[in-house]
């Protein structure tokens, strides 16, 4: 074990994030720690933007990027040789401090054991604990000495149940122009600057594209029928989904003119008038880009009877969640048809009056959630640090 006292500016540091967008966390929490410990050292599992910060990756992050329950179970032997590795190498090396990013299943526990082993620990992004499974919490007390949250909201619900916490803000918040600039997202998209555009989001997994890509394409069809000059476009998160999404173009009985873009997702919803998506995080970037929403889910009948007990939340939009009302409509399960969705976007396309409010109620969330999240983080592990030490 070492138990070599480090100087005050060059703490060890292990972080463990398991997917790209904890990568691009951990990327900004480096940046602004080193700020502060100038000959701080990084080491755990991150990505590519971690370690071109200076960090030590002990396994390559991708081995931890596993989806899927029959994916996590062919993988079950060695996600708990990694993190047997992971922690053998902590319990030698004894960080300062260990956080987790993210990826609560994998991370939680890590946490957990070192803080039982004497090293403080945090956790970056919360669990959506505060809408399902609320009995986490007691797990997740039990494993952090400090929570950092993206949303006001999570952290009041730790402040409630006795967890140190800091709301931090979302990073997108920080990164995304309080102003859009529509007018070159269509130029750069070559996009008619005179005609409205509907940006179509139906998931970035193939099992969510199949459960709604026919449904919002026809809600789409549905549109152009009573808006012929909508220009409806696609934003594909890799080319596999493109493929899927323009088999269910074609497979449509009527021809409908979409115009399919790999990647672009943000620039396409930048380009457009109203957003019709899958609930998700792309709900906090419309919000962040000013942009009017319909928001359509669809899961299998008993996964959403189960999920409706569990769940305690009357919303599952995040800009209904951040204001409190329902500011963008929920079509859900049922409700979810094609009629239903084209009428709540035209209705979004045609009243100039909603659109205003909307502007001015997705500019004040913007504003509280750009809160400076890397310095904020960095300024709470930091004082995490100083008390420990």
């Amino acid at each position: 074990m070492n138990t070599t006292r480090r100087p005050a500016n060059a703490p060890l540091i292990g972080i463990v994030a398991g997917e790209a967008s904890g990568d691009i966390l951990g990327a900004g929490l480096i940046r602004s720690l080193r700020k502060r410990y100038p000959g701080a050292r990084f080491v755990g599992i991150g990505g590519d933007e971690m370690i071109a910060e200076g960090f030590q990756s002990l396994v390559p992050m991708e081995r931890l990027s596993v989806m899927g329950l029959v994916e996590v179970l062919g993988r079950i032997r060695e996600l708990f040789a990694i993190r047997a590795r992971l922690l053998d190498y902590f319990f030698s090396n004894r960080p300062d401090v260990v956080i987790g990013i993210d990826s609560p299943d994998f991370t939680l526990t890590v946490e957990r054991r070192c803080r039982e082993a004497g090293i403080p620990s945090v956790h970056y992004v919360s669990p959506s604990v505060w809408a399902w499974r609320q009995k986490r919490i007691f797990k997740i007390a039990k494993s952090v000495d400090l929570m950092l949250t993206l949303f006001p909201f999570e952290a009041r619900f730790y402040e409630e149940h006795g967890v140190p916490v800091a709301f931090v803000g979302h990073p997108l918040a920080d990164r995304i122009a309080m102003h859009t600039d529509t007018a070159g997202a269509r130029e750069s998209l070559a996009l008619d600057a005179d005609k409205p555009v509907l940006a179509i989001l139906p998931g970035s997994r193939g099992g969510e594209v199949e459960r709604l890509g026919t449904l919002f394409l026809e809600a789409a069809r549905w549109l152009q029928e009573r808006r012929p000059d909508i220009q409806l476009v696609i934003p594909c998160v890799n080319r596999d989904r493109q493929k899927q999404i323009q088999a269910l173009v074609e497979s449509l009985a009527v021809k409908l003119p979409v115009t399919l873009v790999q990647g672009r997702s943000r620039e396409v919803m930048a380009a457009s008038d109203v957003v019709l998506l899958a609930s998700g995080t792309a709900t906090l970037e419309a919000m962040l880009l000013k942009k009017p929403m319909v928001v359509g889910y669809r899961l299998s009948n008993l996964s959403y009877k189960l999920l409706s007990k569990l769940v305690k939340v009357p919303w599952v939009a995040l800009p209904n969640l951040l204001a409190k009302q329902p500011l963008v409509p929920e079509l859900l399960q049922d409700d979810a048809t094609a009629d239903a969705l084209g009428e709540a976007v035209l209705e979004r396309l045609e009243n100039e009056q909603e659109r205003t409010r909307l502007q001015t109620a997705f500019t004040e969330l913007h504003e509280s959630l750009r809160q400076g999240a890397d310095e904020k983080a960095a300024e709470a592990i930091s004082g995490l640090l100083e008390r420990s030490r």
